[in-house]
C-alpha cells in the first residue's frame, strides 16, 4: 500500500488564518511609513541647507539674497567677498519628491530667511503630505 504524503486541507487552512493574522498585525504598521520617512528626510536636507546658510553667514556677513539663492552655497556669487574653497555643500539637493527646496531673504515674520520644501504636491500650501515643510 502506498502512502501519499502531502498536506491536509485542514494543514492548508491553518497556514493560511496564520498568514492572515500576520498580515493584519503587520501591514497597518508599514502603510503610511514611506510618506512619514519622506517628511524626515526632507527635513535633514533642511537641516544641512541651514547651516551652509549659517557658515555663509559667517564668512560674508549675510545670508544670500533672494536673487542669489541656494545656489550661493554651491557656486560663488559675484557679490561673496569671503567665499569657502569648495562651496558650502557639493550639490544643491532636492526634497524627497524631487522638487528644488525655496529660499527667500529676508523671510516673513522677520526673520533673516526662509528655507522650506512644497510638499508632496509641488505647491504652496497644502494639508497632510501636501503640506509645505519649513526648516526650524
Amino acid at each position: 500500500m502506498r502512502k501519499d504524503r502531502g498536506f491536509t486541507l485542514i494543514e492548508v487552512m491553518v497556514v493560511v488564518v496564520i498568514l492572515g493574522i500576520l498580515a493584519a498585525i503587520i501591514v497597518p504598521n508599514v502603510i503610511g511609513k514611506d510618506e512619514k520617512a519622506r517628511v524626515e528626510a526632507t527635513k535633514d536636507s533642511l537641516h544641512s541647507i541651514t547651516s551652509a546658510l549659517e557658515m555663509f553667514k559667517l564668512d560674508n556677513h549675510r545670508y544670500p539674497t533672494t536673487q542669489e539663492g541656494l545656489q550661493a552655497l554651491v557656486t560663488k556669487p559675484a557679490t561673496a567677498t569671503n567665499w569657502t574653497s569648495g562651496g558650502y555643500l557639493k550639490a544643491m539637493p532636492k526634497d524627497s519628491w524631487g522638487n528644488d527646496f525655496q529660499y527667500v531673504s529676508p523671510g516673513p515674520d522677520g526673520k533673516a530667511y526662509d528655507v522650506y520644501s512644497l510638499g508632496a504636491d509641488g505647491q504652496e500650501g497644502g494639508d497632510g503630505d501636501n503640506a509645505d515643510i519649513h526648516a526650524e
